[in-house]
């Protein structure tokens, strides 16, 4: 995602410098929208399932149901958040909205690394001695 999205960006900030006539601006828009579509596959295959996995995967039965409305919720509230924001973003600086959107995709990519744990093969009182 990080990668398509930093594609995205130097396109957009590369435009700014060509003229709207040449062959390298249409190539450019579309190498800005492949971009985009690459990185809604990666969201898709990647990120777009993280939160509902790690619900099912790291909450106890005894608060699933309340921490799991709660993780939905903010799952949902940060999209919104994203979708609301994007046009006045967009409105200041293409390049600069997704080299915005490239810095979080990897701080995400770091914060999953580094404080997400694995659960492959583990059962649910070693993934909650994990977080005691």
């Amino acid at each position: 995602m990080a990668l398509s999205l930093l594609v995205v960006s130097i396109s957009f900030y590369l435009k700014e410098y060509i003229s709207p006539d040449s062959d390298l601006y249409a190539t450019l828009s579309l190498v800005s929208v492949a971009g985009v579509v690459v990185m809604v596959i990666a969201f898709s295959l990647g990120l777009g399932a993280m939160p509902w996995i790690i619900m099912s995967e790291i909450l106890p039965i005894n608060i699933k149901g309340l921490a799991g409305s709660f993780a939905t919720f903010a799952n949902w509230f940060f999209s919104w958040l994203v979708t609301l924001t994007a046009n006045l973003l967009l409105d200041w600086s293409s390049g600069g909205t997704f080299t915005i959107y490239t810095a979080m995709c990897v701080f995400t990519a770091g914060f999953v690394a580094i404080w997400v744990p694995e659960t492959k093969g583990k059962t649910l009182e070693e993934i909650q001695q994990f977080f005691r």
